[in-house]
């Protein structure tokens, strides 16, 4: 992977994409700035890099050594409006301008890549498949879409020769890819707003699948109508699970592959949705000749990923789990988990809904799933990129969900709420900026 000596100038380097990108660069010698709207931990620990952010949305901040497109190369992605005064200054003075997914794929075109796909569980997935791969001696470089707690970061630099990615499917980003190993986790619609139909973003998928050389190499839910190696619960699947079951709060099952059985093996995260993750992940690397016995012992030690099920308070009084769910079949997942672990136990949900157009398109499947949690505080709803759509308000939606005890809320009542009636079981759901107040979360039931 031959990589020279520019300057990059990350527009949105804050983006959970973008920071690994930023950090790789920096990190191989590069000259890395960058502007964010917000400061977060993430673009703090690019600052620890000696990477300097801009927070200010006004281009006369950059230092007169870098105000030149034969100097600086631009990374942008859609986070950033064209509208922006950087963006505008870059494009105006013809900067040699890049998106994320292009350099991306440019950054690991001659590495072996092992790529994880789908609308649902490729974070898990792909930071599984590199502690993995990672636990059992191979050295690799994996670029993720979270921050993975055994590497504290979503970058694991290492060996370039080996790559791990996320294939993130929205605006077709990883078409960008050149994938040797890869998996399809799920199809589910979203992102209609990019690509107006469930069908366009399916053919999405078949392109993607298309990338891979070897068909072979392509690993694919059994629900999933793409063609490839199987996997999933049912034993017709090419590798599958058994025997599911809760031990101590321990996750076990049989893992079956196409030559052998393997008993008993720990699950790190529960839930079954997260089981069928490390499958796959485990099926990648297997079939690649990393030896069973290491991928079940690197499986037992994995830490899990930020905001991804992560339990902030688990005791036999009061249980928090915080994750990053936005879409209604993720929700479902979530809820079964915790339905599953705390049977007997209310299950108090705070949301805050992602996207208005995401909010609009299954505004009846998130009330579904909404309306299966017996407390519910809905927060706004967090636009990220969009402009408001008439009349889809959190309000809108609060009126489709069934549950009795429901209400729309500010940050502020919900925790006025959580202080006077702590809930015994309660879970904080979204996307958004809701990943900022767990902290209050948990301050105000502690």
């Amino acid at each position: 992977m031959n990589v020279t000596l520019d300057t990059y100038f990350f527009l949105g380097i804050g983006g959970i994409g973008m920071s690994a990108l930023a950090k790789y660069y920096a990190l191989k010698g590069c000259c890395v700035v960058g502007y964010d709207a917000v400061k977060t931990d993430l673009t703090q620990s690019l600052e620890s890099l000696g990477i300097e952010v801009f927070y200010e949305d006004n281009h006369t901040h950059l230092p007169d050594k870098l105000n030149s497109a034969a100097v600086t190369k631009v990374v942008y992605t859609p986070a950033v409006p064209e509208s922006s005064d950087w963006f505008s200054f870059f494009k105006a003075n013809e900067f040699s301008m890049i998106k994320r997914a292009v350099l991306l794929g440019e950054t690991i075109d001659s590495s072996f890549c092992y790529a994880v796909a789908g609308t649902h569980g490729k974070t898990t997935t792909s930071a599984m498949l590199a502690h993995l791969l990672d636990a059992s001696e191979v050295n690799i470089t994996a670029f993720l879409g979270g921050v993975a707690l055994n590497f504290d970061s979503n970058l694991l630099l290492k060996d370039t020769a080996i790559t791990v990615v996320e294939a993130d499917e929205f605006d077709r980003s990883f078409l960008n890819l050149s994938p040797d190993v890869a998996c399809i986790t799920s199809t589910d619609a979203d992102h209609l707003d990019i690509y107006k139909s469930a069908k366009a973003l399916e053919d999405s998928f078949h392109s993607f699948a298309g990338l891979v050389p070897l068909k072979g190499n392509l690993f694919v839910h059994e629900d999933v109508a793409i063609s490839g190696i199987s996997y999933g619960e049912r034993e017709s699947s090419d590798y599958f699970i058994s025997d599911l079951k809760v031990v101590s709060g321990q996750t076990l099952a049989c893992i079956h592959t196409p030559m052998e059985t393997f008993k008993e093996v720990l699950f790190p995260m529960p839930g079954k949705h997260n089981v069928l993750n490390a499958l796959v992940a485990f099926a990648m690397a297997y079939s690649q000749g990393v030896p069973a016995k290491d991928l079940i012992k690197a499986l037992s030690g994995f830490k899990g990923i930020a905001r991804r099920f992560s339990y902030e308070i688990n005791t036999l009084e009061r249980v928090y789990v915080d994750d990053y769910a936005h879409h209604p079949t993720a929700i479902n997942a979530i809820y079964n988990t915790l339905r599953a672990q705390y049977p007997n136990k209310k299950i108090t949900a705070i949301f805050q809904p992602h996207l208005y157009s995401r909010t609009q398109d299954f505004a009846k499947e998130f009330a579904a799933s909404l309306s299966l949690f017996d407390a519910l505080f809905l927060l706004d709803i967090y636009p990220a990129r969009e402009q408001p759509i008439a009349g889809v308000t959190s309000e809108w939606l609060l009126g489709m969900i069934s549950s009795e005890k429901k209400s729309k809320v500010s940050v502020a009542q919900a925790l006025k709420s959580l202080k006077e009636n702590p809930p015994e079981v309660l879970v904080s759901l979204g996307a958004g900026d809701i990943g900022k107040q767990v902290v209050h979360f948990k301050e105000a039931l502690l």
